[in-house]
């Protein structure tokens, strides 16, 4: 049996449709016409394949590139083999993704998991309930009372809509996903087994014990943002959880209630943002970041992967560390804890 192709090539590139496309320099003309239809990383290459190199640590691959092209600084143009069609950018990973996207369209934006197009008779929508033309509603999708969704956006198998919830147009709702008390804009990619819109962890003592407190707010989730598999996003107690443009959220994120996210974010797997925290625009999480409730992050700051933050960071700034703090103080402490341990090492006679 042979293995399934799971995504192919849209059409072929040739080396110059490619420079035109990303705004790179083909270094020689001669190799205009060189056909460009696979991807690959720079150490294994392939007969037709774009690969790109980026960074001084790899350019050691260049000589011994098996490519039909390469993009690469301009620096690293003359290292490059004969007959591999080189394409120099500033920025080569950029232009490499760029040029995924259109010879993979497919790969970059989720599509129906059935072939079902329109409304699937294996749905379940509520008579009231609207659903543009165009829209995608797969097998074992529920959606409720007054939901809307818009032209364009596909509907996984088995995904749930609550009712009142809005989804704009192009989207995608991965399978298994439920939505519910949540307004979703254009081209909002959730990816399958991802929670929105369910209740806030929201408690106050009791003579018995904890008692809820009603969580009556909404989620709002803006134009162009992705959410990974398995992520939670929590509905606000009284005001909304709001996510901004543009903003990127890996797997298995936790996003609690009353949560302002700015727009252009980017935060990686295993975080979890605690209540009514407020991230600006341009933040990037490393992955495993833990934040307590009611800090600010602030525009541009970049938090370091595994750190845990109980205090605000300005604007620009990098922290990292348990407990976080910003990451020139950390490093000189462990530079001097370094310098300690060696020191006591060689006073036991040790070293």
């Amino acid at each position: 049996m042979t293995d399934p192709v799971f995504f192919a090539p849209s059409r072929r590139f040739t080396a110059a449709e490619v420079a035109n496309l990303t705004g790179s320099v083909l270094v020689d003309s001669g190799h205009s016409n060189i056909f460009i239809e696979a991807l690959a990383p720079a150490s294994e290459g392939g007969a037709n394949a774009l690969v790109f190199v980026d960074g001084k640590r790899n350019s050691a691959l260049m000589p011994s590139l098996r490519a039909a092209a390469v993009l690469c600084p301009t620096e690293f143009a003359s290292k490059a083999p004969a007959g591999v069609a080189v394409l120099t950018h500033p920025r080569p990973q950029q232009a490499f993704a760029l040029i995924g996207r259109l010879l993979f369209p497919a790969a970059a934006t989720p599509g129906p998991m059935t072939g079902e197009t329109g409304v699937s008779p294996h749905a379940h929508v509520h008579p009231t309930a609207h659903v543009e033309a165009g829209a995608i509603i797969e097998a074992g999708v529920v959606i409720g009372p007054g939901a809307s969704i818009g032209s364009g956006t596909v509907i996984a198998p088995n995904a749930v809509i609550g009712q009142y919830c809005q989804i704009g147009r192009d989207g995608y709702i991965g399978p298994g996903t439920s939505i519910q008390y949540a307004l979703i804009g254009n081209r909002v990619i959730i990816h399958g087994g991802a929670r929105i819109g369910q209740d806030g962890f929201g408690f106050v003592g009791g003579a018995k014990g904890p008692e809820r407190v009603p969580q009556i707010g909404r989620v709002v989730i803006q134009d162009d943002v992705e959410i990974g598999s398995n992520t939670t996003v929590d509905r606000g107690a009284m005001s909304d959880t709001t996510i901004g443009q543009g903003t990127k959220i890996d797997n298995l994120v936790q996003i609690a209630h009353n949560v302002r996210i700015g727009r252009n974010c980017i935060i990686a797997g295993l975080s979890g943002i605690s209540g009514s925290v407020v991230v600006g625009d341009n933040v990037t999480m490393g992955g495993g970041v833990g934040l307590a409730d009611h800090l600010t992050i602030g525009s541009g700051a970049k938090l370091a992967a595994r750190s845990g933050f109980m205090s605000n960071v300005p604007a620009g700034e990098i922290w990292g560390g348990y407990p976080a703090q910003p990451m020139a103080e950390a490093m000189r402490e462990i530079a001097m804890l370094r310098t300690m341990a060696r020191a006591r090492k060689q006073g036991n006679g040790n070293g």
